[in-house]
């Protein structure tokens, strides 16, 4: 049997386990939902749980009942009692819309406890009815992060939460031993079946199926949109602009669409977790401050496979990719074109990425930030600066 690695999210789901709550799982598919999930299923001392995969008809089939009772019913043939607390288990549950409402009542009417997964949340959040506002508990998952990454290689690390604790603790050896694991991340990205693979033939087309799958599953069964080509025309030049500003009009005419239909096509792709969009930073009204939002990848690996992009590009992009987990990333710029590439606008921290970072970097880091009121400031680089302020990528 194949070694499942633990992931940083299954502790914070665990506290909430047997708690008066609906717990949702939701993330780009292929991150590890359904794995992640399986193991907290493993964990849970109780024989009274069923683990039901939605993809499965026959176990939609469970939920589409006009007497939700029936359901309960449904699950005995599982093990289900109502005589004890239950847990259920349920994947991909947007393939199974009816279910949520099922959900609902079930919870509030048995003692159970309902564990979700699902690939979208836009789709998820509109398929929950307000009643269940404060009961259910929501998790966002996303590729590795490198910490996690060096997990699933064997090398035993720990991050130290916080960037100036990371700045504090950074160390040159460590630094030189991660620097060809990161370039590996950097290419092939941190979806875990990739992590897992040697081959790098066998990594690219891994790559490849994931990308395909998400137009299969996810493109095919949770949008109505007409033209998928044209979207995929649009991912394509979205990729090659990674980092950048977005030009709506200017992308609308390049691939004769309106402009209505591309927002309708970022907000689709961001509600599935494949691109993030950046919006500009401002403590108040500031017209200095563009309106237009910059975009980023789910993953390196997928930008590297899919797009011929600069290696500052796909550094950038993974540190991103970093920095959203914890917070709300936003990037500030002048109209001379003076920028910041990422500001945590709740930590009050300004981060500057690059591939080899100076001392003259720093400067001009803490000017700009000075100018608008941040006081914090970091340089996140692939080279070993010992100097403080400097956080290599080996440990963020």
């Amino acid at each position: 049997m194949a070694r499942l690695y633990e992931r940083k999210l299954l502790k914070e789901i665990r506290k909430w386990a047997g708690k008066r709550a609906v717990i949702v799982v939701t993330g780009m598919r292929q991150v590890g939902k359904t794995t992640l999930c399986r193991m907290l299923f493993d964990e849970i001392q109780s024989d009274n749980k069923v683990f039901l995969d939605l993809e499965n008809p026959l176990n939609r089939r469970i939920f589409q009942e006009a007497d939700y009772d029936n359901i309960w019913a449904n699950l005995g043939q599982y093990g289900i009692s109502a005589g004890r607390k239950a847990y259920i288990f349920l994947d991909e549950v947007q393939l199974a819309p009816d279910a949520i409402r099922a959900v609902k009542y079930l919870f509030d009417h048995y003692n159970v406890q309902f564990f979700l997964t699902g690939s979208s949340s836009f789709y998820l959040k509109n398929l929950f009815p307000e009643s269940l506002a404060g009961r259910k508990r929501v998790f966002e998952m996303f590729p590795l992060d490198f910490e996690e990454f060096l997990w699933f290689k064997g090398v035993k690390a720990e991050m130290p939460p916080g960037l100036p604790q990371k700045d504090k603790r950074k160390n040159k050896i460590s630094h030189e031993r991660r620097t060809k694991l990161y370039e590996e991340y950097l290419a092939y990205g941190g979806f875990p079946r990739v992590v897992l693979e040697s081959d790098r033939s066998a990594k690219k087309a891994i790559i490849g199926d994931i990308y395909t799958s998400y137009f299969e599953k996810d493109v095919r069964s949770l949008s109505d949109f007409r033209d998928i080509a044209r979207l995929q025309d649009l991912i394509l030049l979205l990729m090659r602009r990674a980092g950048s500003k977005l030009n709506v009009l200017r992308i609308a005419s390049e691939l004769g669409l309106s402009r209505e239909t591309v927002y309708s096509y970022l907000s689709f792709l961001e509600a599935t977790y494949f691109v993030h969009l950046v919006s500009p930073f401002s403590r108040s009204p500031d017209r200095e401050v563009s309106g237009a939002k910059k975009i980023y990848l789910c993953d390196s690996g997928l930008l590297n496979h899919m797009a011929q992009v600069s290696s500052g590009t796909l550094l950038e992009n993974a540190v991103f990719n970093v920095l959203k987990a914890n917070e709300d990333v936003h990037y500030y710029q002048r109209r001379t074109g003076a920028e910041i590439d990422f500001i945590l606008k709740k930590s009050g921290i300004a981060v500057e990425v690059k591939e080899t970072g100076t001392h003259s970097d720093m400067r001009q880091l803490k000017k700009l930030s000075a100018s608008i009121g941040l006081k914090k400031c970091f340089v996140v680089s692939k080279n070993f600066v010992p100097a403080k302020g400097f956080i290599p990528v080996t440990e963020l």
